[in-house]
């Protein structure tokens, strides 16, 4: 008979979120990197033009602070991702100094095909769950991730100054 929870890793106990979410985000990342090897800055260019395709296009400061990237780091991926017609910025009608960043068609298509991947890299990589405790696993880690961004909701801070 087969067990129906994991053995405990000797030495790391038997719950340890922080091991295993690691591991999970260790192999997530090396194999999404690998299937979006085509994409402007793989998986972050995947999570910016992925948020940038809903609904009301988010201003770049809000893309930052929502997928933690430092505001000058995102400057130079939504560059890339301009550059390589996935996304455009555009003035908000509110305030023209603001800049939206919403998706091209071209943008569209390509999140498409990426999303395609990203869930296949997924599905396999929690292969080993039945598909009724993936899909448990899958809304407990967004509820989480949520909850904990909205209840620090504080910037990404800026790198240390050179001075």
């Amino acid at each position: 008979m087969t067990p129906t929870t994991p053995e405990p890793v000797p030495g790391i106990g038997d719950h340890n979120l922080g091991w295993s979410l690691a591991v999970l985000l260790r192999r997530w990342h090396e194999h999404v990197e690998a299937a979006l090897d085509d994409l402007p800055h793989g998986s972050r260019g995947y999570h910016v033009l992925a948020a940038a395709s809903r609904g009301d296009a988010p201003t770049q400061a809000a893309l930052a602070e929502r997928l933690l990237i430092d505001r000058s780091v995102m400057t130079y991926l939504i560059d890339d991702l301009e550059a390589a017609d996935l996304v455009r910025r555009r003035a908000d009608p509110a305030d023209r100094r603001v800049r939206r960043v919403c998706s091209t068609d071209h943008g569209s298509e390509v999140l498409a095909k990426a999303s395609q991947l990203v869930e296949h890299v997924e599905e396999r990589l929690l292969g080993g769950l039945d598909a009724d405790t993936r899909a448990l696993f899958r809304t407990a880690a967004a509820a989480a991730a949520t909850a904990v961004q909205e209840a620090s909701p504080t910037p990404t801070p800026a790198p240390p100054s050179s001075r």
